[in-house]
This record gives structure tokens, C-alpha cells and sequence, in this order.
């Protein structure tokens, strides 16, 4: 039987195909097959995803994480802030992203309002076997979000095995075995950070301590190999505390400089503490039949505590002669917040795949979530006269008449409730031979249905891919649907600290057209993928962007749209290493309340990006890996409670390199065997990495001064962590 290869290793599972052949002799006829080959964990026919290499995650040098940090560097990624691991994909916000580890959804903290509080991503790269991210049109099986779906799939150690890394901002130490027969396999992972190093590169005299800490697990036990048990656990504290004692910025133009100098009394003292458990029942009798059963929990408890009064003087400068003008404004204010939030969520899934034969895939999966939120809110800012916002009216003092002093806003809210959430999926998948092309289609629908607003939502997905029988190696895909993002916490709670119960899903109906070319250069695989999207969205509730944080109106009263183009050349530039360029062009708008069409706060536009690995030819343990980040800003809407119409400032462009350079001293693949004490270690390598290693100051959002004089409104960028040198360490034990 003739075979053919369908050569789609570098972004999707490899099909091999078996044409109709008759054998007139023997009077028989062949059956036409189109079968994946072996399939591995995590493997998936998703024709949307992008297949990530956890080694390449471990490499790449970033302050957020591995697998996040690479994924920054995908086309239809966009990131503003190198200290958070938080992204938004083709106009969406950090939101609208679903993130999966062994097919469990998993949470990321609410409360979190800065990119410095959030401390260690939930994955843990030295932990990870496959990387699978799709940035859109993504399978049914995938839960109600909008924008992307990142599934993680967690490996099973073969021997035993012990490594670590250590460097100036944290370490991380993994242990893992396997029994001789591998029916029992274990790996055990603690990391700690502490970010005050890097955080004190930012131009401002704060004390920062902030500590995080976690500690995860993977066990399979293997009763046979028709069933298997497993557990994931995960534990993690992240403690931050600031001290802000003075800042100054330098801001406005070449013809009118601004300074503005502020100083602080008070602190904040935020803590978060994350606990997640799985358990999953594999059962497959055959090779048409899988059966998997999950049962998880998760709960998370945070705390946002802070008091800070600041006093600042607006001062302005003569552009000839540099001295300060003697016309100034002053003012000042006080923040304070006592915000508890404490979050259950457990439940149990049910999934089951039947493969009547090599070319087809059925699969049904249903869902059952119960959840607990309880949030306590009492947050409030007063601002005087000269005011950071918009100044208080104050009445002529001579006449003994001083208006009331009013706060410039006041969140306030007690909120419990204890909702149940329902879902369920079927999607078919089918391989085929359309004439001599080879045609994958994968269609289905997902239903979900939420107590708390008394919802349910239908949600139709497919996908379309053909590889024409061309001498040019050449895939089209065409995929889409109606995706909503189903509300939850932050979407259900508005603008004055209630939860509404008369929220709606947001929904977005897509379609993504898209071409993968390989091709040989230079006598090396390259890719080169090329997407375009389309997306309508209504039911939308705005929100504000503060700083990381997303502050909606808890209101569904505005549409939108948005589009794009996505670019991505993988392959290897150098022999043997993979490296990528990725180019993108987005739009996003909205229309709130029928007022017309503005950018949305995450409006991305230009963006490029490059992860790029290397190595001395004659020294192939000398390596190099480097990230460069391009993008235009973003627009930071208006000032948190004012009209988005009336404050329209785009950011800075986000400029950013970070190099890693690394000496292997032991290297598994290397014929040099080590002796003695040294030949305890499997691997050893000691690296730097530079952070930041133009030093440019990026901007991560605004804060709006008023100036009386004047009654304008400045925008005093916040700006991001200049360059810092990490040194890092890393082994690996026999």
C-alpha cells in the first residue's frame, strides 16, 4: 500500500495517506486510509493550533515566564509589559484567553492590578511536554472564551531524575522517577522569585518585597495499559508589599517640558494564595474507544490591602533656558482599599472519543462546575482641589461658603453567590481525499448554561483545511464560529462594586482564512504562515484599562468589530536550532451606546516580533537566544470613571530586546563524558541573561494629573523596568 506524507510537523500532527490502489489479479480493492502517525501526548487535530517546543520555553529569556514569554513572540500575541504574564490575542484583553493543563481549565488571580503583584505564571516549564496554542476558530472542545486557548500537557519522567536552576531573582528545584515497569511516575516541582533586583530598576525610590512561591505535582499510576490514574496538585502564596517613598517623571515635549514630583506616605500589602487539585480516570479498551473522567477543585483566596496619600507639585520648564517657571500647580491624594475575594470552584468532566476507523473522529464531552464567590470591596480615592483627575468646584472661601469635599469615587460592595455551570460538546473530525487533494474537516458545537443569569449559550464551530496535490507544498484552512466569552467574576461586577445578575455573554462571530507554505532554504525546513481574521462583535461590555487590570461597566450596551493580518516564518536559521520572525497587522473598535466607532483600549495595530537562537560553530556549548518585541501603543482609553469618548492618548510604542547567553559545560548529547565529581550531572549550564538590553523605558499606562492653571489634563506615564543583568544556573542529576 502506498503511503504519502503530508509534511505539517512544524505547526499541526503529521497525516500519512493511503490512495485506492486495485489489483486486477486478485480481483481486490484496497481501502483508502488517511491516519495520523503515532500519536503522542498531547497531540491534537486542532488546525489552528501552533505547536510550541518546551525546550525552546526554557531557553528564551524573560522575566514573566517560559512558556508565556515565548508565546509573546507568536504574530497574533501582543504584550505591553515584560513583568506580567499576561497577553491579549487579535484585539482581545487578558481576559478573553483560555488556559488549559492536561485538558483542565485553569484561573489566573482577579484582583491583581499591577504587573509587578503577579509573581510566577501557574505553568511550570520545566514540567511541560507540549505546548499547543491556538489564537482562534479553535475546536469545540474548547471552553466560551473569545480570544485564544493555550493547552498545556504536563510529561511523565522515565527514570529518575533530579534538576534545578538557580539565579539572582529565584530558582526552582524538580525531582521525578518512574518504576522499573513505568506503571507508577512522579514529578514533584518548587519554584521561588523574588522580583526586588529587577523592580529596582524602575526610576522611582519605592521599597519593594515582593516574594512568590509554588509547588506542583504529576503523578500517573498505570494499572494497566488499558487504564491509568493521575493527579495534578498545586500550591501557591504570592506576597507583595511596597513602600513608595518618592517618584519624579519628565514628560510632555521639546516646547513645553513637564515634570511632576510626588511624594508618598503609606504602603501596600496584597496576598494571593492559589490551591488546585485533579483527578483523571483514563480507560481505553480499544483502539476506537477513550474514555476520560476529571474531577478537580480549585480555590483561591486574595487580598488587596493598601493606604497611600501622595502630594505632587506640576511643575513646567522654560525650553531655552531650562530653569523651572515660577507658575506652578500642586495637589495631592489618598487611595486606600480593604478588597477580599475568596474563589471555589470544583466539579467533574466526562469525556469520551469513538474512532470508528483510521479517518474518523467523534467526540462528546460534558462538564459540570459549582462555584463560590464570595468579594468583599471597599476601595476609595479622594482628590483635592488641584486634583490628579478633575479638580472638586470649591466656592469663594472669602464668602464662607467651601463646597462639600467629595470623594472622586467610591467602590463599595458585598457580594455572594453560589452558581452552578453546565456544558457540553460533540465535534466530528474527518480526513479524505477530495480528487488527489487531501481534505480535514472538524465540526461541531458546544452548549453552555449558567445558573447566575439564567443563560444558555450555543456556540457552532468547524474547520476546513485542503492540500491541493501541487508541486508546491501548499495548506489552506479556513475555520470559525460564534465564540462567546462566558461572564464570570470580573465580568459580572460594575463599576459601583454590585454583581449583575442581568449580564449577557459577550459573543464574537470569527473567520480566520489562512495558508501554510514550506519550503527548503538553504537546504533547511522553513514555514511560512499567513493568517487573516474577521471578527463581529456584540453584546460587549466596555471597560477600562488600569494599568493590567480590567475594569468592566458590568453594562452590555456596546459592538464592535475587528481585523487583521498575521505573518510567521519559522525554521532554521541556524543548522539544527528553530527560530521564527512574526509580523502582524490588528484593528479593534467599539460603539458604545450607539456613540461611534473608537479604538478599544487593547487596539494592538503594528506589531513585530523575533525569537531568534544561536550558536558558535566551532563551540557549539557557547549558545545565544534572543527575543526582540516591537509594537505600537496602545490607547489607555479614558481615566478610570470618565467618558472614553472625551480621553482618547495613545502609549509610547513598546520597544523591548532580551539576549540570553550560556556556556553548556555538560551537555547529554555530547560525546566528552565528565569524571569524577562532575560525572554525577547530566546536564550543566551557566548563562546570563540580559534583561531589557537597550535600557528603554516603556510605558505601561498613564496617570491623569489636572492642572488648575490651565484645567488640562496630563498624562504621566508609568514606566517599566530598565536593563538588568541575571546571572542563572542550571543542572541536571543522573
Amino acid at each position: 500500500m502506498k503511503k504519502l506524507v503530508l509534511p505539517l510537523s512544524l505547526m499541526v500532527p503529521v497525516l500519512v495517506f493511503s490512495q485506492t490502489k486495485k489489483r486486477d489479479t486478485a480481483k481486490v480493492t484496497d481501502i483508502e486510509e488517511v491516519v495520523f502517525q503515532k500519536k503522542v501526548t498531547g497531540q491534537t487535530s486542532d488546525m489552528t493550533t501552533v505547536k510550541i517546543s518546551a525546550k525552546d520555553a526554557q531557553n528564551v529569556a524573560s522575566i514573566s515566564g517560559g512558556i508565556e514569554g515565548i508565546i509573546k513572540t507568536l504574530p497574533s500575541v501582543n504584550s505591553n509589559t515584560e513583568l506580567s504574564s499576561q497577553y491579549m490575542v487579535r484585539g482581545g484583553n487578558y481576559d478573553e484567553n483560555l488556559i488549559y493543563i492536561n485538558d483542565i481549565e485553569i484561573y489566573r488571580p482577579f484582583l491583581i492590578r499591577n504587573s509587578q503583584q503577579e509573581g510566577l505564571s501557574i505553568i511550570n516549564p520545566d514540567m511541560v511536554s507540549t505546548v499547543n496554542f491556538s489564537a482562534g476558530g479553535f475546536e469545540p472542545r474548547y471552553g466560551d472564551k473569545m480570544s485564544s486557548a493555550l493547552n498545556i500537557y504536563y510529561r511523565e519522567p522515565e527514570k529518575f531524575e533530579v534538576s534545578g536552576e538557580g539565579s539572582l531573582i529565584g530558582g526552582r528545584l524538580t525531582t521525578g522517577f518512574a518504576t522499573e515497569n513505568k506503571k507508577l511516575t512522579a514529578i514533584f516541582s518548587g519554584r521561588y522569585r523574588n522580583t526586588n533586583l529587577v523592580l529596582n530598576t524602575l526610576n522611582e525610590d519605592t521599597d519593594f518585597n515582593p516574594k512568590y512561591y509554588d509547588f506542583q505535582s504529576y503523578i500517573n499510576y498505570h494499572l494497566s495499559p488499558k487504564f491509568t490514574m493521575s493527579f495534578i496538585g498545586y500550591y501557591s502564596k504570592n506576597d507583595y508589599e511596597m513602600i513608595p517613598k518618592e517618584r519624579s517623571v519628565d514628560f510632555g515635549s521639546l516646547q513645553r517640558p513637564i515634570n511632576v514630583t510626588v511624594n508618598y506616605a503609606g504602603r501596600e500589602d496584597d496576598k494571593y494564595k492559589n490551591m488546585m487539585g485533579t483527578f483523571s480516570m483514563n480507560y481505553k479498551p480499544s483502539e476506537k474507544w477513550r474514555f476520560t473522567l476529571d474531577s478537580f477543585a480549585y480555590q483561591n483566596r486574595e487580598r488587596e490591602y493598601y493606604s497611600i496619600a501622595s502630594a505632587y507639585i506640576l511643575q513646567t520648564f522654560d525650553p531655552i533656558t531650562g530653569n523651572p517657571v515660577t507658575s506652578y500647580d500642586a495637589g495631592g491624594q489618598i487611595e486606600s482599599a480593604r478588597n477580599d475575594l475568596f474563589v471555589r470552584t470544583y466539579g467533574t468532566q466526562f469525556r469520551t472519543r469513538f474512532s470508528p476507523n483510521v479517518n474518523t473522529d467523534i467526540e462528546v464531552g460534558f462538564k459540570y462546575e459549582k462555584e463560590n464567590l464570595k468579594d468583599l470591596t471597599n476601595e476609595w480615592k479622594l482628590v483635592d482641589s488641584a486634583g490628579y483627575s478633575t479638580p472638586i468646584p470649591v466656592d469663594d472661601p472669602r464668602l464662607g461658603n467651601i463646597s462639600d469635599l467629595k470623594l472622586f469615587y467610591s467602590i463599595a460592595g458585598k457580594n455572594h453567590i453560589q452558581p452552578t455551570r453546565l456544558s457540553a460538546y460533540a465535534q466530528y473530525s474527518q480526513k479524505f481525499f477530495w480528487g488527489a487533494s487531501k481534505v480535514f474537516v472538524n465540526a461541531g458545537a458546544r452548549v453552555a448554561h449558567w445558573s447566575f443569569n439564567n443563560e444558555t449559550i450555543f456556540s457552532p464551530r468547524a474547520q476546513f483545511a485542503i492540500k491541493p496535490d501541487w508541486d508546491t507544498d501548499m495548506l489552506f484552512r479556513l475555520s470559525g464560529g460564534i465564540y462567546y466569552q462566558a461572564p464570570f467574576y470580573k465580568e459580572i461586577k460594575d463599576l459601583e462594586g454590585n454583581f449583575n445578575s442581568n449580564i449577557k455573554s459577550q459573543r464574537s462571530i470569527q473567520v480566520i482564512m489562512a495558508n501554510d507554505y514550506e519550503f527548503q532554504m538553504y537546504d533547511r525546513p522553513f514555514k511560512l504562515t499567513t493568517e487573516a481574521y474577521y471578527k463581529k462583535m456584540d453584546n460587549l461590555i466596555p471597560y477600562y484599562m488600569d494599568n493590567v487590570r480590567i475594569r468592566y461597566t458590568g453594562k452590555n450596551n456596546a459592538t464592535g468589530y475587528a481585523y487583521g493580518i498575521d505573518t510567521r516564518l519559522f525554521g532554521e536559521f541556524v543548522p539544527g536550532v528553530d527560530s521564527w520572525l512574526s509580523a502582524s497587522y490588528a484593528r479593534v473598535f467599539e460603539n458604545i451606546n450607539g456613540q461611534g466607532d473608537i479604538p478599544r483600549p487593547t487596539d494592538q495595530r503594528f506589531r513585530f516580533a523575533m525569537f531568534y537562537q544561536d550558536y558558535m560553530p566551532k563551540f557549539p556549548s557557547m549558545r545565544v537566544n534572543l527575543t526582540l518585541v516591537y509594537a505600537m501603543g496602545l490607547p489607555t482609553g479614558a481615566p478610570v470613571f470618565t467618558n472614553p469618548y472625551t480621553y482618547q492618548k495613545t502609549l509610547p510604542s513598546y520597544k523591548r530586546v532580551d539576549i540570553g547567553l550560556s556556556k553548556v559545560f555538560i551537555d547529554p548529547k555530547s560525546k566528552d563524558k565528565a569524571y569524577g565529581f562532575w560525572g554525577n550531572f547530566e546536564e550543566l549550564t551557566l548563562g546570563v541573561q540580559v534583561f531589557n538590553a537597550f535600557n528603554i523605558r516603556n510605558t505601561v499606562s498613564n496617570q491623569w494629573i489636572t492642572d488648575a492653571t490651565t484645567s488640562l489634563m496630563y498624562p504621566v506615564p508609568v514606566r517599566l523596568t530598565g536593563r538588568f543583568f541575571n546571572v542563572k544556573l542550571e543542572f541536571r542529576i543522573k
